[in-house]
């Protein structure tokens, strides 16, 4: 039903799903460019289409009774802010413990232009030592999907002309709003970062 729902929605918009799909089972996934409300719809109809299960990150307090078992059913993974080993801890004990996770993490964090990429996904995926893989959506030729999986290496320098490589050409839908891909870890070039450049404490910082 959802890839029929997905398949009319997109339909509907004038959208094609790119069906190349990494041979992968766990991963952070990231998706830009992000300039527009409309960009969270057509992802999740991308996602039915081509039956991929993305999970979220969440409060723990959003998965109580009575609808914790929705919320996790719909993808979300509980962060419990307090523990001691941190968000990209408890996300890395999530990785160990699954046979198959994709989470999704937003690099730019906002639908305005922003002059840094925040680096949650960059610790994530350094930490639980899982790859990233390069969601899209071109508003210019009106697909999406999922690119190819960038092994991170820790020179985020280096690491980060891959991923810009692979968004040079992707279009959002205010292109303008859609600023430099890069991080603050590049301007030292060393991870984790120094002191003046801190850790992200949460996933999308």
């Amino acid at each position: 039903m959802k890839r029929l729902l997905g398949r009319a929605l997109l339909r509907s918009l004038g959208w094609k799903a790119d069906p190349n799909l990494p041979d992968i089972d766990k991963a952070v996934v990231i998706a830009a460019p992000h300039t527009t409300n409309w960009d969270g719809p057509i992802m999740i109809a991308i996602g039915w289409v081509l039956g991929i299960r993305l999970h979220w990150i969440g409060k723990h307090t959003l998965f109580k009774p009575p609808f914790g078992a929705v919320m996790k059913a719909f993808g979300g993974v509980p962060i419990d802010r307090r523990a001691p080993q941190g968000l990209v801890g408890q996300l890395r004990e999530a990785f160990e413990k699954a046979d198959r996770l994709w989470i999704s993490v937003p690099p730019e964090g906002t639908r305005s232009r922003v002059d840094f990429w925040k680096s949650g996904f960059y610790a994530i995926a350094m930490e639980a030592e899982v790859p990233v893989l390069l969601g899209y959506l071109d508003y210019k030729g009106k697909i999406g999907g999922l690119g190819p999986a960038v092994h991170l290496t820790g020179n985020p320098r280096a690491d980060m002309d891959r991923i810009r490589e692979f968004y040079k050409d992707k279009f959002g839908k205010y292109p303008e709003n859609f600023g430099p891909i890069r991080l603050r870890a590049e301007e030292d070039n060393v991870w984790p970062p120094r002191e003046r450049n801190e850790a992200p404490r949460s996933a999308a910082e």
